[in-house]
């Protein structure tokens, strides 16, 4: 099974495929019995998704492309043990979130964040979150503050520091934009364990961000 190519879509005006009528459900069973334009049919509905979850990872369109391959083969490959008790766009979300960390960790590089990714909330009353004693709004900073090149390094060292799973919990739910819920089903994680490592990796984050805000 060779993975999809940019080559691979159908020019404009053909067809739709007599495939794409069809439930996610029954494309894995069929993918499963290896039926290749099934499992094509389902890189499809994925890909683009699938491209700007790797590159929040990696910031690089040939690198994403590169974990994107590497996800379409792990996936062919694995098919056969997905159990179906995932959505199929969960498991697909789990195995390029993994793809993206080892392809991160064997080149000792760390996810780049960008200031404008980080949801607002992680910014509002950081202080009190910090425990730096005050309710201080810091998205009422003046903008070149929050923009400014070192706010950015101070945001990108704190979450290089954070542990694996801190980490990826925070660039899923806060950068990535998904919700506790759905961030839980892709990580496999529990609820309160999602919820408990985001709020771990927003006080990091804030701590950070506090230490440049101090008078």
């Amino acid at each position: 099974m060779m993975p999809r190519s940019d080559t691979d879509h159908s020019p404009d005006g053909a067809k739709p495929s007599a495939l794409a009528g069809l439930t996610d459900e029954v494309l894995v069973a069929r993918a499963r019995s290896k039926d290749v334009a099934a499992f094509e049919e389902l890189l499809g509905r994925y890909e683009d998704k699938l491209y700007r979850l790797a590159m929040r990872f990696v910031r690089n369109e040939n690198d994403a492309q590169e974990i994107l391959q590497d996800v379409f083969l792990s996936a062919w490959r694995n098919l056969p043990g997905f159990e179906g008790r995932a959505q199929f766009g969960s498991w697909m979300y789990r195995v390029t979130v993994n793809a993206a960390l080892m392809f991160l960790r064997a080149r000792n590089r760390h996810p780049e964040v960008m200031l404008d990714d980080v949801e607002p909330a992680v910014l509002h009353k950081g202080a009190e979150q910090s425990g730096h004693g005050s309710s201080e709004d810091w998205s009422q900073r003046p903008d070149e503050q929050l923009q400014s090149e070192e706010l950015r390094r101070h945001i990108q060292t704190a979450v290089d520091a954070l542990p694996d799973g801190l980490r990826t919990v925070f660039l899923v739910r806060d950068v990535e934009g998904l919700s506790t819920e759905e961030t839980a089903e892709l990580l496999n994680l529990s609820l309160p364990a999602v919820k408990t490592r985001l709020h771990r990796a927003r006080l990091a984050l804030r701590e950070a961000i506090g230490h440049y805000f101090a008078p």
